[in-house]
């Protein structure tokens, strides 16, 4: 069966993509893999799972309803805590036509952001009693 190795992100500033994307995941850049490798491969540490994030320059604009996204899990942190971090790194919050607070069973409600170059990603998570954004 097919495994997800790697996702790739067209950006402008592919220099400014990943260091905002290294911070937020605590990822690592993987070495050029040979002379005038230009691209930004960010990998998860080593033995940590998680797939490979990719960086190379696009001249398309980030949409504003994309087809594909990533979605985060804020983890053991607190949601609110989560989102604050990564609005610290760079990301802006969205402006979210659809309910990101759920109720329903098993569901956790997630915030909308977008990393400094547009490009939409979803965070997930569990808000402490109380807290809202």
């Amino acid at each position: 069966m097919a495994t997800i190795k790697q996702i790739s992100l067209g950006v402008h500033d592919d220099r400014r993509a990943g260091e905002f994307w290294r911070q937020a995941l605590g990822y690592a850049r993987r070495p050029p893999r040979f002379e005038g490798d230009d691209w930004i491969v960010l990998e998860p540490p080593p033995g940590e799972p998680g797939a490979a994030l990719a960086m190379d320059t696009s001249e398309s604009p980030a949409e504003e309803f994309p087809r594909v996204h990533l979605d985060l899990d804020a983890g053991d942190r607190d949601l609110d805590e989560e989102v604050q971090r990564l609005v610290a790194l760079g990301a802006r919050r969205v402006d979210w036509p659809h309910p990101t607070d759920t109720t329903a069973p098993g569901e956790r409600p997630y915030v909308v952001l977008a990393d400094p170059e547009g490009n939409r990603f979803c965070v997930e998570g569990h808000r402490r009693r109380g807290r809202r954004p």
